[in-house]
């Protein structure tokens, strides 16, 4: 253990706690349209203010859901970078993801970081199952909830 990390093997006694929340991010429309851009999903919901205020059902302009779901892996560096220092980390896969409400161009979320699951899989490497809530600021209904699974090495 070094510093303050603990060891990765101890996720195991935090299994179903909130290990931590991640700091606001803006979803502001820049981000939408570099999102868009990477991506190429230029749909008008997400890109064209103007006709997304007049036709949308939103008043404007929201987040592309894959936008939002990438957060997680950022966010979960954030929280659990600060209690565990692994040496590598690998995107495993998703499960029960659900896009709970959009994201309206401008405000800010962040991830709700539950430990679901901790799989000893043998030579230093653990997979490592989180349950994450993307909140929206100032709205009672979540942008996403998914399930994350990664492999962390050492």
């Amino acid at each position: 253990m070094s510093g303050n990390h603990m060891p990765v093997a101890d996720l195991a006694r935090h299994v179903g706690e909130e290990i931590g929340v991640s700091s606001w991010i803006a979803l502001d429309q820049a981000r939408i349209n570099e999102f868009a851009h990477c991506t190429g999903d230029h749909q008008w919901i997400h890109t064209d203010a103007e006709r997304a205020a007049r036709e949308g059902p939103f008043g404007g302009t929201v987040a592309h859901g894959f936008l939002t779901l990438s957060l997680l892996a950022p966010t979960a560096f954030e929280v659990l970078l600060t209690r565990i220092a692994p040496k590598s980390v690998v995107n495993y896969g998703l499960a029960k993801v659900r896009f709970m409400s959009p994201v309206r161009s401008g405000k800010r979320v962040r991830n709700h970081i539950k430990i679901a699951a901790v799989k000893d899989k043998g030579a230093g490497r653990y997979l490592v199952t989180t349950d994450n809530t993307i909140e929206i600021e100032g709205e009672s209904k979540p942008a996403v909830t998914a399930s994350a699974l990664a492999m962390l090495i050492g």
